[in-house]
Order: structure tokens, then C-alpha cells, then sequence
């Protein structure tokens, strides 16, 4: 999807890319989200496909923004996922009542809007590319993405279109990670996940431009990493643009 490549900082805020990231107006998207957990003997297939959707969005340069929310009810069963967190089973719970769908995973949800399971890679596939051929209701930029010695991300964005009323999401996202599970239903497995969500934060889009600020775990591999922001109704949770950056490193601090 989008690779996050950060040098190590020194003291002070280093400014690790001011080029703008711009969309044009109506430009097509998918944004991918799996709800699912380490402890899911069902999950690894989910994360396999999800991990495929990441490579092949990237080698064809496509607009596909995939996000893997770890959810935290599996925890209780022999083994924490350390990437779980109860905002994302929060999350996967509002799906749930605005689609009508249970809390299940693995669970995917594309555009906020198609839901069905996660290891579904035909209904995936269609998904993907039904979104694809719809134009976009918002476009997002963004530019002047600067991080500090203290792992403090900004971002600043601007949102074109349908953005009145509707919240702008910003995730930090980390791939290419490999895991050991011990214990619980996947003991003995070694696990891969991509785009895993390691920060995220909504924004309520009263202006159409702003600034969006995100702490990024000390645990996080720099080299890994991603920003995805996606402009989101509420209520319907239907998803009506995305961008995603790029972070290059570079060797000079902002003064």
C-alpha cells in the first residue's frame, strides 16, 4: 500500500516530507478495513489476503488503502494480541449496527460499506473493483508530514468535496510484520500481518482544511510504516475519499 521510510531522528522536529499529496476530484478508491485478531484460528487466511491486497496494490500503483484493526475479545483465550486495542473492537461494534452484521472475525469491510468475511478473497476481488469503477465523493491531500524526536506525527490535510459533517480518519499503519504465537488457538504458528493499525484518530471536518496530530508508538519499525486518512460519514459509515503517504527520508531538520 504506502510505505512509511523514516531515517532515526535526532532532537528537534525533523521534516520528513513537505511535497503535497493531492487526488483529483472523483478519483476512484478502495479502502480495505479487516477486523481481526492473534488469537483467531480463522484469522491468518484473512491476513494472508489482506497481506496479497497490500502487495498487489503496491506493484500496480493502485488506490487501495487496506488497514488491519486487531480487535481485543480474543485476549481472554491464552494470548494477548499486543496490536489489539478496545477502540478497534469499538469500532467493529458501530459497524456492526449501522451495516446490521454481527462482531465476528475475520471481518471485511470495504468503502464502509460491503461487509462479509474476511477471508473471502472472490468477494473481496469483486468489492475492490466495484468500488474502483465509482468516482469519489471527496479527495483528500495531504502535506507537510512532520515527526518528532518524540514520536508526535503531523500531517496536514485538505478535503475537497463531501466533507461537511463527516470525520477525516488518520491511521498510522505498519507491515511486513512476523509474529510467533504461543499460546491460544494459533500456538505454534508464525504469523504475518500487513498494514497493521498502530495509531488512529478521527477528525471532525468542520473546516475543509487542518491539521491532524498522532502519537506513533516507540515499538512501531519506522521503515514499515504508512499514513492512510479517509474522510468517513458518521452515521452511515459510508466512505467518501482517501489518500495515503508515502514517508521518505530526509537527512536535514526543520529549523
Amino acid at each position: 500500500m504506502i510505505a512509511l521510510l523514516i531515517i532515526a531522528l535526532k532532537p528537534g522536529n525533523a521534516d520528513i516530507n513537505t511535497q503535497e499529496s493531492t487526488v483529483e476530484a472523483g478519483e476512484s478508491f478502495a479502502v480495505v478495513e479487516l477486523f481481526t485478531s492473534e488469537g483467531c484460528s480463522s484469522c491468518p487466511p484473512a491476513d494472508d489476503l489482506l497481506g496479497e491486497i497490500v502487495k498487489d496494490a503496491r506493484d500496480g500503483n493502485e488506490r487501495i488503502f487496506a488497514l488491519a484493526f486487531h480487535v481485543d475479545y480474543w485476549n481472554d483465550l491464552g494470548w494477548k494480541d499486543i496490536y489489539s486495542k478496545s477502540e478497534y473492537s469499538q469500532r467493529q461494534r458501530r459497524y456492526a449496527r449501522a451495516l446490521g452484521s454481527g462482531v465476528y472475525t475475520p471481518q471485511m469491510i470495504v468503502n464502509g460499506k460491503d461487509q462479509f468475511v474476511g477471508s473471502n478473497d472472490r468477494r473481496a476481488q469483486n468489492s475492490i473493483e466495484n468500488r474502483l469503477n465509482n468516482t469519489a465523493a471527496a479527495s483528500v491531500a495531504l502535506k507537510n508530514v512532520v515527526i518528532s524526536s518524540s514520536n508526535q506525527l503531523q500531517v496536514d490535510y485538505t478535503v475537497g468535496g463531501a466533507y461537511s459533517g463527516n470525520v477525516l480518519n488518520v491511521a498510522v499503519v505498519e507491515r511486513n510484520i512476523k509474529r510467533q504465537i504461543k499460546r491460544g488457538e494459533n500456538r505454534g504458528r508464525t504469523l504475518r500481518h500487513e498494514n497493521v493499525v498502530r495509531s488512529f484518530q478521527s477528525v471532525e471536518l468542520n473546516e475543509k482544511s487542518g491539521t491532524a496530530a498522532l502519537t506513533v508508538p516507540t515499538s512501531v519499525d519506522l521503515d514499515n510504516a504508512s499514513v492512510i486518512a479517509y474522510v468517513q460519514n458518521p452515521g452511515s459509515k459510508e466512505i467518501y475519499g482517501a489518500q495515503g503517504r508515502d514517508l521518505k527520508p530526509k537527512l536535514t531538520e526543520a529549523n
